[in-house]
Order: structure tokens, then C-alpha cells, then sequence
């Protein structure tokens, strides 16, 4: 790029950009996505014109969304597709024709666009963003809730869709009035041409590749080969005049099953998530500003009727397809009732087939970057309005009632902790019954341990009423979620003040919080480190006596430390100051015992 002078300064400008905005971005809680797409507008030629020849930069940055869709590819093999086939191609497929129809019809008939544009538009918008809506449901770790995986599999068929639309762009293009029906057929046939030498050289020379190059043992050959199957089958299917991004799907595909997946896409990843960014910046720098000046009020109202349209819609979906209640069905429209990352190249490429003009692509542009940026808003609200958490599925009645005789014991969660306890209990024969509010741990420890578990949050005292812990002995409170956890624990020492609570401790400071509740706190790795390093001290030379001794010795030390530590816990500098004395201490304590 001479008019930016060299090279390296360019790269220079594109990293101190992303370094600073991304951060930025994702400390607002905005998403990386958002981030990249500000430092384009940030060094664009409408802001500070660090970088000029946008059009460069676009050609470098698609190679992000052709990696981008191989490791999608080699994410969907076809026994995963069929374990997920209901969700992805039921729901995934209503919300995808449903709001394309509902997006198109308005295109169509409000905005008196063509029908082949109307199809592209609705289609376009019809796509959420994959990057945006995962990583904010990982952020708020609800990627396990029955919104998420929903949410997961609607992405999932989204990605499958952009492959046949991004295809389908040049066929709607290619049918207009000065187009014979001659041309259209032989660029099918050109097409289906191409796609057969991918499938068929992808099935029977591919692994023999990667087998040749995987004994060499040279990790930069194997990188070199995985880049040039990628960029290799792009190149031909873009000399058949279709988009690169379909031959590195129909690549990532065909080794989904590979032996060497897992390899391809550590290889792959480094690559795809620069180059990804540096996708999103040169959108960002090909946002044309001075429409959102000139019309911000047609603008936000695009906006805001894009995700008028889709949010109702996705409920829809979520509710009768998806089988969701009515606060996660709401919750699956917020995350995906946005654009998306794929509707830029969508309609990049139909700008570029003349399926609508250069004024139609920034409205579209500017409508989808402020829908994404305007999703984390939606999310906190919705997090505030929806304050409970969401049932997870419809709770059979069976798992609702409660019916018990008086326990001995009380378990709360049923996960991995709770499930061990529980097991030793019924082989003691000791009395115990077991709340959890997810129904996939009830039915599993009810199939595989015939355990007496039901459905009921801890946190509402009629269930502890109906649950009996009046008249149990102990509560053990197993959940991962640490304040969670607290909140349970203070909440059964509240109403039955003489309970003996053993509560799951994360750490030292949550050791603390659940002293002061009054429970009993087990700190959930410490005795399991113990055995370790007690594994570990007999395997180099100690005797069996002398590692447990010094185990034994180092428990009550820690011990000790802890209790002091929690007197002076909000004074970081007598916390520091004790652990220094602690461990100069516990070293003298050892070395007097070896002499």
C-alpha cells in the first residue's frame, strides 16, 4: 500500500488500533466484534485517514471469514449434525425463513426493492452475528441454559445457510434482463463442476496428503499444507465464480471426520482470528459516517425495525419450536435479534453483482453495526427486567413434589460433589433427600442412581419447608456458583438458626464469607492436593509415615493461617504480611523435623 507508506507501518497502525479499542470494547461490554469494527471507523479515511486504500485491505481481509468458515466446517460433522438435527434444522430453519420472509416482504414491498434484492436483504438480515452472540453468552455463562443451547444450534444452522446463500448471490444476480438463460446454465454447471473436484479430491487425496506430510514431523510443513488446502480450494471455487467462503466450508467438511481435525484447526485458528479482525476493521473503515449525520433518525428507525421484526419472531420460534419457557424464549430474541457478521459479506457480494446500489449497501451497513452494538444494551436490560433464573425446561410434576419422610440430611446440587455424597449416605443407609433447579442433573441422577432428588430452589423457604430441613441434622450445600452458594447457606441459617450447614468453599475468601453466614465451609480442592502432594512426597523417597506427617502438619498450619488471615481480611497488607511470616514459619516447622 505506497499512499501508507511502508508495509510494516500499516501492519503497525491495524495492531495499535485493535490493541486499543478491543479492550476497550470488551470492558463496556460491547464484544470484541464491536471493538474491531471502531478501530476501522477510528483509522478510516472518514475519521483520522491513518489508512486510505481500503479496497487492499478488504481483499487481505476476506481470507479472515474463508478461515473463519473452514473451521465451522470442521465443526460439523455429519454424526454431530444428527445428534443436534432437531434443534438445528427445526428451529434453525423456522427463525431463518421466518424472519427472511417477514425482513424480505418489507424490503419487497415498504422499500420498493427488487425481488432478487428483497430475497438477499430478508436472507441477509435474517443472520445474527455467530462471534457477538456466543461470546456474550459465554461472558454471562449461559451457554449451558436452555436459551443458550438453543441460541447455539440456531447458529449453528445460520452458519450452514450463509454457505448456499453466499452461493446463491451471483445466481440471483446473474438473472437479470441482459442475461441469457445460456450463461445462467453453464455457471450452474461451472459451479456444480467445481464443488464435485472439492468433494471428490477432498475424500481421496486430502488425508493421504496430510498422512505424507504428518510423518515428516515438521509443524511448519503441516501449517503450510493446512493454509493450502484452505486458500487452494477458495481460489478454484472463486475461478468458478463463486464465493471463496463455500470451497473452505466444503474443505472443513470433508475432514470433519479427519484424524487430523484437531490439528488442522490449532493450526487454522492463529490465522483465522487475525485475519477475522482485520475483516471487521475494513468494514468498520468502509462505513460510510456521513450517512449517520445526514439521516441518524432513518437510521435508528432501520435499527430499531430490524429488531422489532426478528425479536417477536425468535420468541415465536423459541416458544413452539425450541419448547422454551416465556423469560428464555425472550432472552434467545435478545442475543440473536441482531445482524450479523456473515450479512456484511452477503451483501458486500451483492453490492459488487449490482443487486442494489452503494447508498442501499451503507444503510445496510450502518443498520447491522448499530443493531450489534445496540445487543449488549438489550442483554443488560433484559438481565434486569428477567432477574430470576429461567426453568429450564417444563419441570415434570413428578420432579416438583415433594414427597420425603423425614431426612437425616440435605443435599443442595446434585453435581459431581453432591452426587459422591449422596452415594456413601444410601450405602450407609442414611435418610437424605437432594434439591437441584436443573432438570438434565435430576433426571440423570434419578436414571443412574435412583436417588431422591427434586426440582426446587433453596432460596424460597417453602421448598425447604416441603423438603423438611426443620427436621434434618445436617444441609449440604454442594453448588459451584459461589454466591449462589453463600446466599443458600445464610438463607437456611436465617430460618432454622440451629441447622448444621457444610458448605462448598471456592476459595480462601470464600472460606471467610461462609464463616461469617455461620456454615461450615470444605474447601473443594484442598484435600484433594493433599492426597496429591502426599502421592507425590512418597515417590520422592519419603516414607509413607513421614509424608503423612508432614501432610498432617501443613493442614493444621494452613489451618491456623486461615483463621488469622480472616480477622485481618480487609487489610491486604496484614494479609500479605502473615502469609510472609506463614511460609517462613511452615519452612522452619519442616526443617526442625528433619534434623
Amino acid at each position: 500500500m505506497p499512499d501508507e507508506g511502508s508495509l510494516l507501518q500499516t501492519a503497525v497502525i491495524f495492531l495499535l488500533a485493535a490493541v486499543i479499542t478491543v479492550p476497550l470494547a470488551k470492558r463496556l461490554q460491547l464484544g470484541a466484534v464491536i471493538g474491531y469494527l471502531l478501530a476501522g471507523v477510528v483509522i478510516g479515511p472518514q475519521t483520522l485517514g491513518l489508512i486510505r486504500d481500503t479496497q487492499s485491505v478488504a481483499h487481505i481481509s476476506e481470507l479472515g471469514v474463508v478461515l473463519l468458515l473452514f473451521i465451522i466446517g470442521l465443526e460439523l460433522s455429519p454424526r454431530r449434525l444428527w445428534l443436534m438435527r432437531k434443534s438445528v434444522f427445526g428451529a434453525g430453519l423456522a427463525q431463518v425463513l421466518l424472519c427472511g420472509a417477514a425482513i424480505g416482504a418489507i424490503a419487497f414491498f415498504g422499500f420498493v426493492q427488487s425481488l432478487s434484492a428483497a430475497v438477499v436483504v430478508g436472507l441477509g438480515l435474517a443472520l445474527s452475528s455467530t462471534a457477538l452472540g456466543l461470546q456474550s453468552l459465554a461472558e454471562r455463562k449461559q451457554l449451558n441454559a436452555p436459551h443458550g443451547r438453543l441460541a447455539f444450534a440456531i447458529l449453528l444452522f445460520q452458519d450452514i445457510a450463509a454457505i448456499p446463500l453466499i452461493a446463491l448471490v451471483p445466481l440471483l444476480a446473474a438473472n437479470g434482463p441482459d442475461t441469457g438463460q445460456g450463461d445462467s446454465l453453464q455457471h450452474a454447471l461451472k459451479v456444480f463442476a467445481s464443488i464435485a473436484i472439492v468433494i471428490v479430491g477432498g475424500r481421496y487425496l486430502l488425508r493421504p496428503v496430510f498422512r505424507t506430510v504428518a510423518r515428516t514431523g515438521l509443524p511448519e510443513v503441516s501449517t503450510a499444507t493446512a493454509l493450502l488446502v484452505v486458500i487452494g480450494t477458495a481460489w478454484l471455487m472463486e475461478q468458478a465464480g463463486v464465493s471463496m467462503a463455500l470451497g473452505a466450508f466444503l474443505a472443513g467438511m470433508l475432514l470433519a471426520d479427519s484424524e487430523y481435525r484437531h490439528e488442522l484447526e490449532s493450526q487454522i485458528e492463529p490465522f483465522k482470528g487475525l485475519l477475522l479482525g482485520l475483516f471487521f476493521i475494513s468494514v468498520g473503515m468502509g462505513a460510510n459516517l456521513s450517512i449517520l449525520f445526514e439521516t441518524p433518525g432513518l437510521l435508528l428507525g432501520l435499527t430499531l425495525l430490524l429488531v422489532a421484526v426478528k425479536l417477536p419472531l425468535l420468541v415465536v420460534v423459541g416458544r413452539t419450536v425450541g419448547g422454551l419457557g416465556a423469560a428464555s424464549a425472550i432472552r434467545l430474541g435478545v442475543v440473536l435479534a441482531a445482524g450479523g457478521e456473515f450479512a456484511f459479506v452477503v451483501f458486500k457480494l451483492g453490492k459488487d453483482q449490482g443487486l442494489f446500489d452503494a447508498h442501499t449497501y451503507d444503510l445496510l451497513l450502518m443498520t447491522i453495526t448499530l443493531s450489534m452494538a445496540l445487543t449488549p444494551l438489550l442483554m443488560l436490560a433484559c438481565t434486569r427486567l428477567l432477574k430470576r433464573p429461567p426453568v429450564p425446561h417444563e419441570v415434570p410434576e413428578q420432579y416438583k413434589t415433594i414427597q420425603t419422610d423425614a431426612p437425616r440430611v440435605v443435599i443442595v446440587g446434585m453435581g459431581r460433589m453432591g452426587q459422591i455424597v449422596s452415594r456413601i449416605l444410601r450405602a450407609q443407609k442414611i435418610p437424605f433427600i437432594a434439591l437441584d433447579t436443573s432438570v438434565d442433573a435430576i433426571e440423570m441422577t434419578r436414571t443412574f442412581e435412583q436417588a431422591p432428588v427434586f426440582y426446587g430452589d433453596p432460596l424460597r423457604a417453602e421448598v425447604l419447608h416441603a423438603a423438611k430441613v426443620g427436621e434434618a441434622e445436617y444441609v449440604v450445600i454442594t453448588t459451584d456458583d459461589p454466591e449462589i452458594t453463600t446466599r443458600t447457606a445464610e438463607h437456611i441459617k436465617r430460618l432454622y438458626p440451629q441447622m448444621k450447614v457444610l458448605a462448598r468453599a471456592r476459595n480462601r475468601q470464600h472460606v471467610h464469607k461462609l464463616t461469617d453466614v455461620g456454615a461450615e465451609p470444605i474447601r473443594e480442592t484442598f484435600y484433594s492436593s493433599l492426597e496429591m502432594t502426599r502421592r507425590a512426597l512418597v515417590g520422592l523417597g519419603l516414607t509413607r509415615e513421614q509424608a503423612a506427617d508432614r501432610i498432617q502438619r501443613f493442614s493444621e498450619h494452613d489451618e491456623q493461617l486461615l483463621e488469622t488471615q480472616g480477622r485481618v481480611r480487609d487489610d491486604r497488607a496484614k494479609v500479605m504480611q502473615n502469609a510472609k511470616e506463614a511460609r517462613v514459619e511452615l519452612a522452619r516447622l519442616f526443617e526442625s523435623d528433619s534434623n
